[in-house]
């Protein structure tokens, strides 16, 4: 078998890695649960290559997320529920759906109308699935009866807390200004010092817990992503602290051998180097 450009070769290698008898053991011995995190794994993955920029590491990184898409599908075209093929009708018809100015008549509408229009149109949604659950004889989760239902409790947290703010804020559970979150934000550091003060770990966890929900709202009152937003300041910090390092090196020494007081020193030296350098 040699490697090929259509997507039908790929579908044509997974059963065959999945066909008892001749294919892959290692293969055949998974299923869904054993391959999620294989999934989220080659999905940072990707998103580490365009991170760095990487073209040709992004070719190949896609590819693997692909072929966890391919695996995911035909272990439920053995399980009789879907295969590839529907996979891709699913995705095309709801791109249709959700791009009406696209596609349809709702033409000219502004960024902030499309943006309305999505939101509805994926309630609509929700409330399809839920019939088409029932029709099938199926009970409905418990929780999709909420307005925050459908939200992946494996998302990461920020990701996740700025998700359920937005949802809640579309039936007017919301602040209208974004200096009220930064209010909100003193609060909870008013909260948090006075937990410190009581030494109870498990309250200082809870108000960590809350003020980092506040943040992850501020950051969708201003259009950024809160997740974007700590993986820069990571990068920063690690950028920086590498400059320590680089410093303190030119004399033979490393940060374990400085006083704190030097450490100090030495990131504002480098953090007034990095501003002259942007000015």
């Amino acid at each position: 078998m040699k490697p090929d450009r259509d997507i039908a070769r790929l579908i044509e290698i997974m059963a065959a890695l999945r066909t008892p008898g001749t294919g892959c053991p290692w293969d055949l011995e998974q299923d869904f649960a054993s391959i999620a995190p294989y999934t989220i794994e080659e999905a940072h993955e990707v998103a580490d290559a365009i991170a760095r920029g990487d073209l040709v590491d992004l070719k190949d990184e896609l590819g693997d997320l692909l072929l966890q898409v391919a695996f995911h599908a035909r272990m439920a075209e053995e399980a009789g529920a879907f295969a590839f093929p529907d996979v891709v009708e699913a995705i095309t018809g709801k791109l249709i759906r959700r791009h009406p100015h696209v596609f349809g008549d709702a033409r000219d509408l502004s960024p902030a109308e499309v943006k309305q229009l999505w939101g509805q149109i994926k309630a609509q949604e929700r409330a399809d699935k839920a019939a088409a659950r029932q029709a099938a004889g199926l009970p409905a989760p418990a929780e999709e009866q909420s307005v925050l239902a459908g939200i992946p409790t494996t998302l990461p947290a920020l990701t996740r807390a700025w998700k359920l703010q937005a949802r809640a804020s579309t039936v007017g559970f919301d602040w209208k200004d974004a200096r009220l979150v930064l209010d909100k934000i003193r609060e909870e550091t008013d909260e948090i010092a006075e937990a410190l003060e009581g030494d109870d770990k498990a309250a200082i966890a809870e108000e960590i817990g809350d003020l980092l929900f506040v943040v992850a709202n501020l950051a969708r009152h201003v259009d950024v992503d809160p997740e974007a937003c700590l993986a820069a300041a990571s990068t920063k910090f690690e950028r920086r602290f590498a400059g320590i390092e680089a410093r303190l090196a030119e004399d033979g020494r490393k940060p374990a051998e400085a006083s704190l007081d030097e450490l100090e020193a030495l990131w504002q030296q480098v953090k007034q180097a990095e501003r002259a350098g942007r000015d």
